[in-house]
């Protein structure tokens, strides 16, 4: 036996030799953790909240420079929806709520995107924009490619912006959470990060 490892043994050492060459060679050989606690996580955390906001905050500040306060595509739109498979409740929206849709939706829609760009009160502003996207989705309802549609996948970008508290990661609420204030009263943590 000892006489097939002493044979064997310089092939074990070309193979261990060729392997850590090739680690060190190849950056990319060797393992690659996205560990939730590590810089990598971090930047993208940060990089998905911005985006998210400037996507909203886009889509809001163009509203109000074209319109104003006075965005009535939005009622009009929910006005018409009658053949959709939730027609009677965006009709019900677009006839009754009116008056909150026209100013609401250009500035809500600047505002939380202000809010996740820089990263302040950033759970509040995600929920705020989740709660938007569940309107959107409801009044884009013909889902004539399923239930997953674009307003569906902003949804789970704000639920997901505000479950990683994106705003502890090179935001805002990174230095708001030190403050006095809020380590006063640490139930503001929740609408912060």
């Amino acid at each position: 036996m000892n006489s097939i490892l002493y044979a064997i043994s310089p092939l074990i050492y070309m193979c261990e030799v060729r392997t850590m060459a090739t680690k060190m060679a190849n950056p990319m050989a060797t393992d690659f953790a996205f560990s939730l606690d590590g810089p990598l996580a971090r930047y993208w955390v940060a990089l998905l909240r911005v985006i998210t906001g400037w996507w909203f905050f886009h889509a809001g500040i163009t509203k109000l420079i074209e319109d104003g306060l006075a965005y009535s595509y939005g009622p009009m739109y929910l006005q018409g929806m009658e053949g959709t498979a939730l027609g009677p409740i965006p009709m019900w929206m677009g006839n009754n709520l009116a008056w909150l849709i026209a100013p609401g939706v250009p500035l809500f829609e600047t505002l939380i995107g202000l809010a996740l760009i820089f990263g302040v009160v950033t759970r509040l502003a995600a929920f705020g924009g989740a709660f938007f996207m569940v309107l959107f989705w409801i009044g884009n309802a013909d889902f004539g490619h399923g239930l997953v549609s674009g307003d569906f996948m902003g949804l789970l970008l704000f639920i997901t912006v505000a479950a990683l508290a994106a705003g502890r990661y090179y935001g805002l609420d990174a230095i708001l959470e030190q403050t006095a204030l809020v380590k006063q009263h640490p139930r503001l943590k929740y609408l912060l990060g």
